[in-house]
């Protein structure tokens, strides 16, 4: 697999799925507020439907947020790249980097997940961060 043309890449995966907990669960009270205003009398059922959409496309966009944010790491730079129409890109130069870090609290070690800091650049919900720093070490000069 290659990333920016002469580049081989070592992963490419998105963040941790626990990015969507909050974002799922607003979405999910939202809508069923707007279930509770459905099952009442008119004209609440108009404003229960609106909650019910306006909850679909929050969790809509918070699902195609998680998809389009990916973690990647080469045999030059570990990148943070986001976005769809407008795709921005957070990368450090693993030639660049002095130390990588690992920070994890307990429900990210049972779970899974932590935070990549390697230089400037901090990535969040990195899954297996363990095994990504592991990675990051082998590969750096």
């Amino acid at each position: 697999m290659r990333y920016e043309g002469h580049e081989r890449v070592y992963l490419d995966s998105r963040r941790h799925g626990v990015v969507l907990l909050l974002p799922l669960a607003r979405s999910f009270l939202i809508a069923a507020a707007g279930g509770f205003l459905v099952s009442l009398g008119w004209p609440f059922p108009v404003a229960g439907a609106a909650l019910v959409l306006a909850a679909a496309l929050l969790a809509l966009r918070a699902a195609w947020q998680w998809e389009r944010t990916h973690v990647i790491v080469t045999d030059e730079k570990l990148a943070l790249v986001r976005g769809t129409l407008r795709r921005r890109t957070a990368a450090v130069r693993l030639e660049r980097v002095g130390g990588v870090e690992v920070d994890q609290h307990l429900v990210g070690r049972v779970l899974g997940y932590g935070t990549l800091i390697a230089g400037p650049l901090r990535i969040s919900h990195v899954p297996q961060p363990r095994n990504v720093y592991g990675l990051v070490e082998n590969l750096s000069p």
